[in-house]
Order: C-alpha cells, then structure tokens, then sequence
C-alpha cells in the first residue's frame, strides 16, 4: 500500500467552510524589508525569480481629506517587485500563500514605479503551475490592460484595450471570476469586454510583473466561494446518481497514522471522524466487509485509483430486503463504488 494523505486537514477544513469566505492581506502585520511569510516567490517564463518585500510607500487615504492642506497620503506597508531583470520573456509571481480558488472577486491597489523596457504590474490567476495560468496586466509604457493565456508554457495573444496606466500612481484593479467568466475593471471602469475562458476552472493567485518592472500592491482582498473538496463532491454526485442509498461514506489513512479518517460523508457533520480497525483493512489490505443492523446493510469496500492501488474505503449503506445475503449486497454495492473509480485518476484527486 502506499503511503497516503497529502493535505487531509486543509480538505477537512474546507469540508466545514461557510458558503462565503474573505481573505484580506495586511502588510502592516509583516516585517519590513522582508519577503512577505507565507507567499511563495516564483517566475514564469525565463530568469530568476524577483525580489519582493514589505516596504513603505506614500498610498492614498481611503476618504478625501476634509481641509485643503490635509494631507492625502499616508506611509502605508506595501509589497514590491524590487529586481530589474531585462530578460523579455521573465514573468516573477508571487504567490498569495497556498490557499485554491474557484469563483472569487479580487480588489487591489497597484503602482508601477519603473522599469526600462517594460512598465507592467498585474494579478495572475487560477494558477496551476508556472506554465499554466491567466494573468490580467497593466502596461504604463504600452498603455494597454490585457487578459493572457499561459498553457503549457504558451503565451496566447491578447485579449483587452488600450488604456492609459500612469507610472507613479496608485490604480485600482478588480478582478472578478464566476465560472468560465472574467471580468476587469480599472479604477472602477470597465477596462476590456466580459471574458470567457474554460481551460482552468481554479487555481491559486498571485501578483505578477514583466521583465524589469518595478511594481507595488497593497490593500488586496478576495472574496470567494469556497472550494467543495473533490471527494465530497463524488460522494454528492454519487447519491445523486444513486437516490435509494440510505447513505455513503468514504474514510482516507492520512500519512504517517495507522487510524483512518471520514474525510467525506453524506452527513458532512460526521467529517473527521475515526474509523474502525475493519476500515484500516479495507485501505491495507483490500478486503472487503459486510454488516446489517436492523433494516440497513452496510458494504466496505476498497476505492483504487486507475494504477489499481486501494487509496480509500468507501462505505454504502442501503436498504435490506427478505432474502438479503452478504453476496447480493455486495453485488449491489459494486457498480456504485465501480462508477465512483472511473472519477480517481491517482491518490491525489481525493486531496484536491
């Protein structure tokens, strides 16, 4: 057997979550002239990954001053893409932390500060990996807001219009994604028409830069849907499938643990749960096992994975009727977990 869970908490910790949730990043809370902890510093394309840090920079007030010699501005904790690296195709990212989004709105503030050959500041998105993403930029020295398309390394053209980005000011940018859906304002203006695009349907978000820009961020928040872990969702589209079952179960052994765990059930207040020692066999050794109590039979079973290696167990509870036998259960419950199989390409499908 192999070892298995990645990332069973965060998939249980996002079993419970709210229908809504916001995450509001505070670079005040950050040390100074540090990378920001917890994000993750990469770059698409060629070159090296840019410098980024906490620093201090002038940003607008939130309300307009009530005097005229009020002060406008105030020093506020950003972060900034410090590097000027000339290499053309260099794209450094920074990743907001590990956290997956699916349907979110994102409201930022950015500056372009400078930059030779490219003047770019913009937010990657729905980010797999660095060959696979969408990005929409600002260019102060092209004067344009684009959407882009990286997939599998490929640059595809641009999608967006020619707009004015001035350097040196702090610009509002809000990006929304509601599906195959994308939609980008510029301080609150439609900055290019609504946008349609299916290649990635989530992924994680970043700040993104070009070449030698030198840009900054501050006041970012997400508001998103949470993500239903992907085997809740099987155990959902399964009892749809299959209305008559009387409930479905399916327990994971988190790495390094001899105790299995509910990590997806019909009854998600259940979720977290221990299972028994009949599950560990199920998940270690393959075995099958069968219970009744009063009116409602229960089959075990394992759920492998398309390489044929068991990576859960799966628990169906149905309905007894005279003459029921331990065989016609199992019999029963087999086409169910069969039809759950065909979703599970490899162990970690279920972590996602």
């Amino acid at each position: 057997m192999r070892a298995h869970i990645l990332g069973l908490a965060l998939l249980l910790l996002l079993a419970g979550a709210s229908p809504a949730a916001e995450r509001k990043f505070d670079f005040g809370e950050m040390p100074l002239n540090q990378p920001p902890p917890g994000f993750f510093n990469t770059v698409a394309g060629q070159g090296k990954p840019g410098v980024w840090k906490v620093i201090l920079d002038d940003v607008p007030l939130p309300l307009p001053p009530l005097t005229p010699n009020a002060p406008a501005t105030a020093k506020k904790a950003v972060v900034g893409q410090l590097a000027s690296d000339f290499t053309d195709e260099h794209f450094p990212m920074l990743v907001l932390g590990s956290d997956t989004y699916d349907d979110f709105t994102l409201t930022t503030r950015f500056k372009i500060v400078d930059g030779l050959t490219e003047q770019m500041a913009g937010i990657a998105f729905r980010i797999q990996d660095e060959k696979n993403f969408f990005v929409v930029r600002a260019s102060a020295l092209g004067g344009t807001v684009y959407f882009y398309k990286f997939e599998k390394g490929v640059r595809y053209p641009p999608v967006g219009n020619k707009l004015p980005v001035a350097r040196g000011v702090w610009h509002d940018l809000t990006l929304e994604c509601t599906g195959q859906n994308i939609h980008v304002l510029l301080d609150g203006k439609e900055a290019m028409p609504l946008l349609a695009d299916q290649t990635f349907s989530h992924g994680k978000i970043g700040f993104w830069t070009k070449s030698d820009s030198i840009s900054y961020f501050t006041d970012t928040r997400i508001t998103y849907t949470p993500r239903e872990p992907f085997v809740q969702s099987l155990v959902r589209d399964t009892l749809r499938k299959y209305p008559k079952l009387l409930g479905l179960k399916v327990f994971m052994l988190p790495a390094k643990s001899q105790e299995a765990r509910l990590v997806a059930s019909d009854n998600e207040k259940e979720l977290g749960q221990p299972g028994e020692k009949t599950v560990c066999d199920v998940i270690g050794r393959g075995l099958i096992y069968y219970g009744k109590e009063n009116e409602v039979v229960s089959v075990t079973m394992p759920l492998r994975d398309r390489n044929g290696d068991t990576v859960a167990a799966v628990r169906v509870l149905m309905k007894s009727f005279k003459g029921q036998t331990e065989e016609s259960a199992i019999v029963r419950a087999m086409p169910i977990v069969k039809q759950m199989q065909q979703r599970v390409s490899v162990v970690d499908d279920l972590s996602q």
